[in-house]
């Protein structure tokens, strides 16, 4: 068993911290505020092979394994989680889902470009759509209908809470095409976003997270061919639940960063700031608070990274996903909160970053399946 991180991880999760330092601390605060997409952020991110990190470089990819991702995913999440889910969404469930399952046709028009995050010198990125008014956390209640009508099928229905929504060329959704069947009558879709019938809603005005664009997407008689489904009929609810069950690698990876940027930033902060003529790191009480903060990022790492090796070496990685997931969503939330504790006043405006890191961690313990649904799966996996 090895804990060090060989040469070429340490060369990417360098590149990832420089960048997140310079490309994405600046204006950080900025486009919180104004909920400012950061696509020049997003676009640089592609350059540097981030966007498709672990897809085949057959495939335009950067053929990189799931552990430079954990990595490059907490650097880039220590600053700005808003970019990170826009990279993770693009890397866990959009690219390794259309390599895995797609047909080579669908990853040559597919899927090269979302690697590249670029076609035809344009920003290119996926968005996956499963979530809806009335199913969140109980995937199997699509009301997204497909009707099969021979040489295509016609979507209607409404998906909530899209990351990228605004700003994905392409769409993976979920929809139900035979109701009798329940989950195994569930199809999953390829949908480019400029399709007729496609309509993309407002912004949502989010707690956290406020750069990535949050849409409704409505779909109104959307003609979807019949080469654009993934995998054989009734394939969907299978490719949604293992396409997520990567995805919350990525997501435990974006809580790790978080946790981890706000628990620097409370340790410098600790160093500097005195009270009672002495600088707080000399009181107990917040070297205690700096201590647990530093032992549960570390565990949540490496429940991060052992998932990354047990989905590098081919292994079913569902549990050990599920438990990274969790764990990780609930330090960042509860470090992010002890961040702003130990800046006292100053953790609570909007200069010192702890404030906005609070608000981002929350959304960690609810996308890609909230804090009870991993437990759960984990239940069901420890106790069958």
């Amino acid at each position: 068993m090895h804990f060090q991180l060989s040469e070429e991880h340490l060369m990417i999760q360098k590149a990832a911290r420089d960048f997140a330092r310079t490309e994405c601390l600046p204006g950080v605060i900025d486009r919180d505020e104004h909920q400012r997409f950061p696509k020049e952020q997003i676009c640089k991110l592609a350059e540097l092979g981030f966007m498709g990190m672990m897809v085949d470089p057959k495939y335009g990819g950067a053929g990189m394994d799931t552990i430079s991702y954990v990595l490059a995913m907490e650097e880039i999440s220590k600053i700005d989680a808003s970019v990170s889910v826009c990279m993770s969404v693009n890397n866990s469930l959009v690219c390794w889902g259309l390599e895995k399952y797609g047909t080579e046709a669908q990853k040559q028009r597919y899927l090269v470009p979302l690697a590249q995050g670029r076609k035809d010198g344009a920003l290119y990125i996926g968005a996956f759509l499963l979530s809806e008014p009335e199913a969140g956390s109980d995937a199997t209640s699509q009301r997204t209908i497909a009707e099969d009508m021979g040489d295509h099928y016609l979507l209607n229905g409404t998906k909530n809470w899209i990351t990228n929504g605004s700003s994905a060329s392409v769409y993976l959704v979920m929809a139900q095409t035979d109701v009798a069947k329940g989950s195994h009558g569930i199809n999953a879709f390829i949908v480019e976003k400029n399709t007729p019938g496609v309509t993309v809603g407002p912004k949502e005005n989010k707690l956290g997270i406020r750069g990535s664009d949050t849409h409704s997407i409505q779909f109104m008689d959307v003609k979807v061919p019949k080469e654009n489904r993934i995998g054989e009929d009734g394939f969907g609810f299978k490719f949604a639940m293992r396409t997520l069950s990567g995805g919350r690698i990525g997501i435990a990876s974006q809580a790790l960063g978080i946790a981890s940027g706000a628990y620097e930033l409370a340790l410098q902060y600790s160093k500097e700031r005195k009270a009672f003529g002495k600088e707080i790191m000399n009181h107990q009480i917040i070297q205690f608070k700096l201590a647990d903060m530093a032992t549960r990022i570390e565990a949540s790492r490496l429940l991060c990274l052992r998932a990354a090796w047990e989905k590098d070496n081919h292994l079913d990685f569902t549990l050990s996903a599920s438990m990274a997931k969790v764990y990780a969503s609930e330090t960042a939330m509860w470090t992010a909160t002890e961040a702003v504790q130990v800046h006292g006043g100053y953790g609570y405006v909007k200069e010192y970053h702890v404030e906005r890191m609070m608000r981002d961690a929350k959304i960690t313990q609810i996308y890609e399946g909230t804090s009870e649904v991993q437990r759960i799966v984990i239940s069901r996996s420890i106790l069958k």
